[in-house]
């Protein structure tokens, strides 16, 4: 999974896999959520996101993350 944000665009991307994105659905305004060729999540994408989320904080929990990353 990775988690970016675009200063530039205010845009806050989240890819929940590799697999190519093939149809997208905007399900709320400026919130637009990708999908695969099986109608899978693949990512979700949110615009002008600093007015949207908290971009200061950022909880993880449940998640295993290697030893060798976290060093």
């Amino acid at each position: 999974m990775k988690v970016r944000y675009f200063s530039e665009t205010d845009t806050l991307s989240i890819r929940l896999n590799d697999r190519p994105s093939l149809e997208s659905a905007e399900i709320a305004t400026d919130v637009v959520v990708d999908f695969d060729a099986m109608g899978g999540v693949v990512g979700l994408e949110i615009d002008l996101a600093s007015s949207k989320v908290d971009l200061q904080n950022l909880d993880l929990q449940g998640l295993l993350i290697p030893e060798s990353v976290s060093k």
